[in-house]
C-alpha cells in the first residue's frame, strides 16, 4: 500500500481546497509546494502589521453563495469594495466606465448624453466586424475611452500592440450608465480579516505539507508515494515540454515602505499611459481599514510591471491566442488519457480563474474522491 491516497502538487486555492475535501473524506493527503510558503499567489507578507498581497491585489468577489459560505468556515471577511481609479497623465478617472468617468471625460451629466457620445464615436469608427482588440474596444466604447483608459494600459499588460491582440480578450467591457464606482456586480465581496494566509492555513489544518519541494525534480519518487496525483502546476511542465512551451505573462513587483499614513487614498490606482512603465500601484493597507496598522504613520505600496514570462519568473497569465490555445489542447488530450492524475487550476488548465471560480471548480472536482 502506498503511504498516501492523494499527492497534491501546489498549495494555491485549487490544491488547498481539494486537499481539504480529501482530508475530510478520511483520505491520506500530502501537499507539495515549490515555494517556501503555502498559499500560491494569494499569500500575504506581514510588513509593519500590514498584510501585503505579495503577488498582486486579490479581491474576493462572488455571486455563488455556496462558495461564499465555504470560505467563511475558515475566516471572516470585511466589506471592502473594489473602486479602482485610473491615472492618465496626471488626470484621474473612475473605473469601471460609468457616469463619473463620462463626466470626467466629456462633462456629460445624464445617461442619455453619455450614450449619445459613445454612439457617435462608434458610428464614426466605421468598424462593423472587429478583427483585433483595438477595433473591438472602439466598437464597444468609442475612441476616447479606448485611447485614454484602454490602449496603453493593455499594451503594457500584454507587451503587444492592441492591433496585434485578438478581439476576444476584450469582448465584454463593464460600461455602466450610473454613478456606481463598485467594480464588481457580484452579490458578495470582501477581504479576509487578517489576510489570505488565514484562509489557506484553515484549509490545510492537520494536513501534511512539504514546502521548498519541486515535484518535477524527483518525479519518479513522488509518483510512487500516492495512488492519485492532483497537479496544479504548468501542464506543459508536467509533460516535460514534449510538445513545446506554452506562453505566459508575468508580473514584477517593486514594493516600498513609505513614511506616511496614506499615500494615494485608494487601494488600486491604474496608470493607463505609457508615461509610467508600471501598470498600477497598490496601497495594501486600504484593503483592511479595520486593521490597527491603518493608524500607523507607515504604508506599503507595490508597483506592478508586466513582462514576458521566462524561466525563473512566475507565470501569471496564460496568453490565450490561437497558437497557445492549440498547443494547450494537445496537452489536454494527453491529460485526458491519465487514469490517476487530475489537473486543476490556472496553470494546469491554462486559463485565468477568479478566486471564486477556482474554489467552485475544486469543490466540484473533489466530488470524484472515492
Amino acid at each position: 500500500m502506498k503511504p498516501y491516497d492523494y499527492l497534491v502538487v501546489g498549495s494555491g486555492l485549487y490544491g488547498s481546497v481539494f486537499a481539504y475535501k480529501a482530508h475530510k473524506a478520511q483520505k491520506r493527503v500530502l501537499v507539495l509546494e515549490k515555494r517556501e510558503h503555502i498559499g500560491g499567489n494569494i499569500y500575504c507578507t506581514d510588513i509593519d502589521g500590514i498584510h501585503v498581497h505579495t503577488y498582486g491585489a486579490h479581491i474576493f468577489h462572488t455571486s455563488n453563495k455556496e462558495v461564499w459560505d465555504f470560505v467563511h468556515k475558515f475566516v471572516e471577511f470585511n466589506r471592502y469594495t473594489n473602486c479602482p481609479v485610473a491615472n492618465y497623465k496626471g488626470k484621474l478617472f473612475n473605473l469601471p466606465f460609468n457616469m463619473n468617468t463620462f463626466y470626467q471625460l466629456w462633462g456629460v451629466k445624464t445617461p442619455t448624453e453619455a450614450m449619445a457620445v459613445i454612439a457617435k464615436q462608434r458610428e464614426e469608427s466605421g468598424i462593423k466586424n472587429p478583427s483585433n482588440l483595438e477595433e473591438q474596444a472602439i466598437s464597444l466604447v468609442g475612441k476616447d475611452i479606448y485611447e485614454i483608459l484602454i490602449k496603453d494600459y493593455t499594451e503594457k499588460q500584454w507587451g503587444r500592440k492592441c492591433s496585434e491582440l485578438p478581439a476576444f480578450i476584450i469582448q465584454r467591457l463593464p460600461v455602466r450608465f450610473t454613478f456606481d464606482n463598485n467594480y464588481f456586480n457580484d452579490s458578495y465581496q470582501g477581504i479576509p480579516i487578517g489576510g489570505y494566509n488565514k484562509l489557506i492555513k484553515g484549509l490545510l489544518d492537520n494536513i501534511e505539507v512539504k514546502t521548498n519541494v519541486d515535484f518535477s525534480e524527483n518525479r519518479d519518487y513522488w509518483n510512487s508515494v500516492a495512488d492519485n496525483i492532483v497537479f496544479t502546476g504548468k501542464i506543459d511542465e508536467f509533460y516535460s515540454y514534449c510538445l513545446g512551451k506554452l506562453e505566459y505573462r508575468t508580473v514584477r513587483f517593486e514594493t516600498e515602505v513609505l513614511e506616511c499614513q496614506n499615500y494615494q487614498g485608494n487601494a488600486v490606482v491604474n496608470y493607463t499611459s505609457h508615461t509610467e512603465p508600471y501598470t498600477r500601484v497598490i496601497e495594501h493597507k486600504h484593503f483592511e481599514p479595520e486593521n490597527p496598522a491603518w493608524e500607523s504613520n507607515k504604508t506599503v505600496i507595490s508597483k506592478e510591471y508586466s513582462a514576458e514570462w521566462h524561466e525563473g519568473s512566475e507565470p501569471f497569465y496564460p496568453v490565450n491566442d490561437k497558437k497557445n490555445t492549440s498547443l494547450y489542447q494537445k496537452y489536454k488530450e494527453m491529460a485526458n488519457q491519465e487514469t490517476n492524475v487530475m489537473f486543476g487550476g490556472r496553470l494546469a488548465e491554462y486559463r485565468y480563474y477568479d478566486m471564486d471560480d477556482v474554489i467552485e471548480k475544486a469543490l466540484k472536482d473533489s466530488e470524484k474522491i472515492k
